[in-house]
């Protein structure tokens, strides 16, 4: 069998050698590290707590991804995270919803996961007012066990596996059930691929 150490420069259709490892094993998935080493993988987290507004309620408050129209890239949704910070005023159900690209404005600033290696062409947003969205994934129910207690611990994570494909002129929200109070962090993990 042939092989080749790194990432192939192959074309849709190509044909090309086994990837394999510096100790010769055959490498079957490289995971993300490959696209954080290219610069193509990028993240952003809220840094303080947000509220949440009522599902598909196109008042949007929460966390949005939105690939810009014209950004001439695609946006591959890789994973999500989410936490509470203290009790909610309501149980909730999350989940992640997509909309159009109207209305958005950058709120936090996407970072490199190599860093400082690439920009962004991603909008994060906290809120916005958006057009018809609709859910995508049912993600988690959110709750408390009393006013006073929250039921997770830390940082939740839901591996998305690549499966929200964001083209440009399309975003994905947080959507919730019921408004949680100001209680709520959310982050997404992406990678960006030329169109």
């Amino acid at each position: 069998m042939y092989g080749k150490v790194g990432a192939g420069n192959i074309a849709n259709g190509g044909v090309g050698p086994v990837r394999i490892a510096n100790d010769g094993s055959v490498v079957v998935s490289a995971g993300l590290s490959d696209a954080a080493l290219a610069g193509r993988l990028f993240a952003a987290a809220m840094q303080t707590p947000t509220t949440t507004s009522t599902t598909l309620n196109t008042t949007f408050v929460g966390l949005a991804l939105c690939n810009p129209t014209g950004s001439g890239k695609i946006i591959i949704v890789r994973e999500f995270a989410w936490m509470n910070t203290a009790a909610l005023t309501a149980m909730a159900a999350l989940a992640l919803a997509t909309t159009s690209d109207s209305g958005f404005a950058a709120d936090i600033t996407p970072r490199c996961c190599r860093f400082g290696y690439a920009s962004s062409i991603a909008i994060v947003d906290k809120g916005a007012t958006i057009v018809a969205p609709v859910i995508e994934r049912p993600i988690a129910t959110l709750g408390t066990a009393a006013t006073t207690a929250i039921n997770s611990a830390g940082w939740q994570r839901a591996d998305l596996g690549g499966s929200i494909i964001l083209v440009p002129g399309r975003a994905v929200v947080t959507d919730t059930t019921a408004a949680t109070g100001a209680v709520m962090q959310f982050g997404y993990l992406w990678e960006e691929i030329p169109l």
